[in-house]
């Protein structure tokens, strides 16, 4: 587990460190590294002019050799050189469980959420009225929530750094009790000249540098933000959109490498993660496109998709909540729309970036692999029940109540059996 905070203390003033242990038992301290950031570090304003503000000093410190399943307390201190401590306060955590262990696992995942005035204050770039809906939900149900994925367009600063503060404090009460995990989105990355694959300047100068610095995500590179990471029965692989993933690519090589190296016997759920829709989406900047999806997206993940039997695809980026069919290659591979059973035999693809940011409209055009559509804010969230079921939930912001679901039943060899394109070609031979 990894703990990260802010402060005022550069480590020529002060140690950061955590003081943690098993809850009850005896506590230990683990040094924290120190980052920042000047405005050099900013590709272009407002980020590097009006919006600077420095960041102070972050913190992070890893917490290790954990018992799976085991609940731990912790406090941050800092060590003075005149031997004085100052202390925060008491928080707690469960552990992961052990890669492929048995037990009820719960996963909440939605993009573009931002923050919002708690007071009804007015703010820049005010376009995140359901961020506190979101937020509050995620907290009054805690108890049922064991990690959460924010995929992408995490606060909407734009280049307004002191932005990243009121939004760390808003989720403060989530992410200082389970893993908050992020993607990279076009807000937190692009900016023209910077090696985005879009050459827009949607991140306000940024260019990665805040959320690289903000949050730790377990990457080889912090700037090219993809990676694996593993919670029990699932294995989730963490594409980086604003990074070209074409095939031929290292993200390209890495996403692949990341699908192929699960063992599903253990890690039955295979989820694939990232901000701009690459799979399928209604929503009507894509069908105005003629895509239904980022343009390039499908062309070459769908391959890997389906050869490694994904489960389910889930993108941020446009505003809404959808869902399809388990689908390949626009087809619907199983029409059956609230449980499964046996094989997919193809990937179901989710939109789900509705979590606070102004909704986007949807196309008028019904497709035949839209099976659920809604204009509203919301969050999605799993539950692995064990090897072989799976509970999806869609979950509105507003009352946190459940308005679309599908069950998963299946065997270990459902998954190893083939389907279209999941298996090597092969001729009988006499």
């Amino acid at each position: 587990m990894t703990v990260t905070w802010t402060s005022g203390y550069g480590i020529n003033e002060a140690e950061p460190f955590v003081e943690w242990g098993p809850k009850g038992g005896q506590q230990g301290h683990s040094p924290a590294g120190t980052l920042t950031f000047d405005r050099s570090s900013m590709c272009g304003a407002p980020a590097r002019t009006v919006g600077w503000r420095d960041p102070g000093f972050i913190h992070t410190s890893f917490l290790k050799e954990l018992w799976p399943n085991t609940m731990y307390t912790y406090k941050l201190g800092h060590r003075f050189l005149n031997g004085t401590y100052m202390w925060n306060q008491m928080h707690q955590f469960k552990s992961s469980p052990y890669p492929g262990q048995n037990s009820v696992q719960r996963v909440v995942i939605f993009g573009d959420m931002g923050k919002d005035e708690a007071d009804g204050s007015n703010e820049y770039n005010q376009f995140q009225p359901g961020a506190l809906n979101t937020t509050n939900q995620l907290i009054n149900d805690l108890e049922n929530i064991d990690i959460v994925f924010h995929i992408g367009d995490i606060c909407y600063a734009n280049g307004y750094i002191s932005q990243w503060d009121q939004f760390t404090s808003q989720i403060e009460p989530i992410a200082s009790t389970i893993p908050y995990m992020l993607a990279s989105g076009n807000h937190e990355r692009d900016w023209p000249g910077t090696g985005s694959f879009y050459g827009n300047m949607d991140s306000g100068g940024e260019c990665g540098v805040l959320v690289q610095n903000m949050f730790y995500v377990p990457t080889v590179n912090r700037d090219k933000f993809w990676y694996s990471t593993d919670y029990g029965m699932f294995r989730f692989c963490i594409a980086d959109t604003e990074h070209d993933w074409r095939q031929g690519t290292e993200q390209y090589n890495f996403i692949e490498q990341c699908l192929a190296s699960v063992d599903r016997q253990k890690q039955p759920w295979l989820i694939f993660l990232a901000h701009r829709v690459l799979g399928y989406s209604s929503d009507a900047s894509y069908a105005d496109e003629g895509s239904f999806a980022e343009p390039m997206g499908r062309e070459s993940l769908q391959i890997l998709w389906q050869k490694y039997k994904v489960d389910i695809a889930i993108f941020g980026h446009v505003h809404n909540y959808e869902r399809t069919c388990p689908i390949y290659q626009n087809i619907c591979t199983n029409n059956e729309k609230p449980f499964y059973k046996g094989a997919l035999n193809g990937t179901i693809h989710v939109a789900a970036g509705g979590a606070g940011a102004s909704l986007s409209e949807f196309t008028p055009i019904q497709t035949k692999w839209s099976i659920f559509r809604d204009y509203d804010h919301g969050f999605v969230k799993l539950t692995a029940f064990d090897h072989s079921n799976l509970l999806f939930e869609y979950k509105k912001s507003r009352d946190g109540k459940v308005y679309d679901s599908f069950r998963i039943s299946r065997d270990y060899r459902d998954i190893l059996a083939c389907t279209v394109d999941s298996c090597p070609s092969m001729t009988l031979a006499s």
